[in-house]
């Protein structure tokens, strides 16, 4: 019987870690006041209220104002009470569907909706209200922090934000549950090597510094990195936990990340390898597309048809699927727009944003009209 031996190899196609972009900084709990401090942890939310209870332990345990940004499930009435029970200096903010419209307008967003690749999450949008947030009110380091991220060592964040004067980001080491794409996820699961990458889930920005931002698109906070020019300095310290979930309970899950997963590695891809980014043109989106496709054929091809992978097989599948809809003009013209929604996105900070030393979010947001969404806590 004839075995087919495929002639390349997943790990030929696929870079299984991005760690060589990274400057890995050990970080002490020692005595003393840290050089630097975090000036503010920012969390978007919209699960139920209680998924903000480590962040306002958190901010009370290092004295530093929680900003919570909050919809669906979340409200900023309950993100109050929560930290008022916690004794956190808290500020919460109901974010409408409607606060769009006090940032810029995306290119890119207008391009993905019309192409049928647009997202309804508002993740983006919250993470880019907070550097707006963060900006007029004069602060330099803040930490964008997830509500299903758990910090390991608190003490340690302000010596982290001190590293963001030499780097353009400090994100967190994920110590816990390894978050990947779906697709990623089932290469580590069949054997590849698959480490992750710093993520806006756990991240230290600083926020007068940066002139990036969050497009609406899976992978966006590898974008943030990208945005503010290559090559970037970003560094790795502290711990993070990242909570456990089950990334094949729905297929619909790696269809959604398809798209923006395939930019992102395809970027990194060329960062990893040292090459210029003007060198993605359509001749390397089309190259790389078949490369992907390639790969994600190939976890299939070795998952096989056992009953207990049925579920890795329909996510995998469903990955398949939605790739066939990404174009290399797509890919091309999305990164072309988003140049353009980087300069946008520049002049709005410049005229609409400015610096204020005595600022603070509230005065920021009652300036865009939405003060009556705000509500702080007691300690606040």
């Amino acid at each position: 019987m004839l075995v087919y031996e495929p002639a390349v190899e997943a790990k030929d196609l696929h870079h299984g870690s991005h760690a060589e972009l990274l400057k890995d900084e050990e970080l002490s709990d020692e005595d003393g006041a840290p050089p630097s401090r975090l000036d503010a942890i920012i969390v978007p939310t919209a699960r139920p209220v209680r998924a903000l209870r480590h962040a306002m332990r958190l901010g009370k345990a290092i004295d530093c104002p929680v900003i919570a940004l909050c919809s669906r499930d979340a409200s900023a009435e309950q993100a109050r009470d929560l930290a008022d029970e916690e004794g956190a200096r808290a500020l919460a903010v109901n974010v409408a569907p409607s606060t769009a419209s006090l940032l810029p307008s995306f290119a890119t967003d207008r391009l993905l909706w019309a192409r049928g690749f647009g997202s309804g999450s508002d993740l983006s949008l919250k993470r880019n209200l907070g550097l707006v947030l963060a900006r007029g009110s004069n602060w330099r380091r803040v930490l964008f922090l997830d509500d299903d991220i758990h910090v390991n060592e608190p003490k340690t964040l302000h010596r982290a934000a001190g590293l963001v004067d030499r780097y353009r980001a400090v994100g967190l080491a994920n110590r816990g549950f390894k978050d990947n794409s779906v697709v990623c996820h089932a290469y580590r699961a069949l054997g590849g090597r698959q480490e992750t990458f710093i993520g806006g889930g756990a991240m230290i920005v600083d926020a007068l510094r940066t002139r990036s931002f969050y497009p609406n698109v899976y992978n966006e906070d590898w974008l943030f990195l990208i945005g503010d020019g290559v090559p970037f300095r970003a560094a790795r310290a502290g711990s993070m936990r990242q909570r456990e979930f089950d990334p094949f309970v729905n297929p619909a899950r790696a269809a959604a990340e398809e798209f923006g997963d395939t930019l992102a590695e395809g970027l990194f891809w060329l960062l990893d390898t040292g090459k210029r980014m003007d060198s993605a043109g359509n001749g390397f989106w089309g190259d790389f597309l078949f490369q992907r496709r390639t790969f994600i054929e190939l976890l299939i091809a070795k998952l096989g048809d056992k009953p207990e992978h049925e579920r890795m097989r329909l996510s995998l599948k469903a990955a398949r699927g939605r790739s066939a809809d990404v174009t290399h003009w797509l890919c091309q013209t999305f990164l072309e727009l988003w140049k353009t929604d980087l300069d946008e996105w520049c002049r709005f900070l410049e005229d609409w944003v400015p610096v204020h030393r005595d600022g603070s979010p509230e005065k920021i947001l009652h300036g865009f009209g939405v003060a009556g969404c705000v509500l702080a806590s007691k300690a606040y």
